[in-house]
């Protein structure tokens, strides 16, 4: 485990270089690229909740395109969102909790306010009037209510990443958020309802080259699709952990 954090972590080093130097022309090329395979895969376009991260200025693939699209067609669309009481879990430290809550609109949006890293964020005093896409509103217990009921659910999740690789492996910032959300996703759905598709999103510069693998571990998610913005869909004809 020590020797994959350190590989990790000197990963995200070098990612960080790669990406301080794409050009802001770049990233708006890549991202209409990226936004045209997404919209056009038959998991987008029959998905009627889906989970979009809301993108930093630089860096990355910019996601606002696509909550644009989604909202436009009428589908429900859920944004990460940072607790930032942390919440006591069995068996472990307490630890920020990372939800997915409703965005209403374009204009919503609008009025969300930027953190240090320049993502858009709700207030915190929207939070309790906002569905959980667990199938609640609010935070805290909400993932155990409402999913296993049949209630509430994904059909897709758009995730970022400082790196990835050819064989759908994806390098976060390093707090866990996402693993950790799948892994509640997983363990409050009904038994026989599949996990949602897992869709990353990357920059050219930020997939490996071939036979370059990113370090993991078992709780480390795979995904299902990974779209870059050279043009490439790549994609597992195997869901991973069911």
């Amino acid at each position: 485990m020590a020797a994959i954090r350190s590989a990790k972590k000197d990963l995200r080093q070098l990612a960080r270089k790669s990406l301080a130097e794409i050009s802001a022309e770049s990233i708006v090329s890549q991202t209409q690229i990226a936004l045209n395979i997404l919209l056009s895969i038959p998991e987008y376009v029959s998905a009627k909740r889906i989970s979009v991260y809301l993108s930093m200025p630089v860096g990355e693939i910019s996601t606002t395109p696509i909550v644009e699209n989604a909202l436009c067609q009428g589908k429900k669309v859920f944004i990460p969102y940072i607790n930032k009481a942390p919440f006591p879990l069995a068996g472990s430290h307490p630890i920020p909790l990372m939800d997915m809550m409703a965005l209403h609109s374009k204009v919503d949006l609008e009025a969300f306010t930027r953190d240090s890293w320049g993502i858009p964020v709700p207030s915190e005093d929207s939070i309790s009037e906002r569905e959980n896409c667990l199938g609640d509103t609010g935070r805290g217990r909400a993932e155990w209510i409402g999913i296993e009921k049949g209630e509430g659910g994904l059909d897709l999740i758009v995730l970022p990443g400082m790196a990835f690789d050819t064989g759908l492996r994806r390098l976060g910032h390093g707090k866990g958020y996402y693993d950790f959300f799948l892994q509640r996703y997983s363990g409050s759905r009904k038994k026989g309802i599949p996990m949602p598709c897992l869709v990353g999103l990357a920059l050219k510069e930020q997939v490996l080259p071939d036979g370059e693998s990113i370090p993991t571990d078992t709780t480390d998610w795979p995904l299902d699709k990974l779209i870059v913005g050279d043009g490439r869909l790549l994609q597992s004809n195997i869901r991973p952990k069911p």
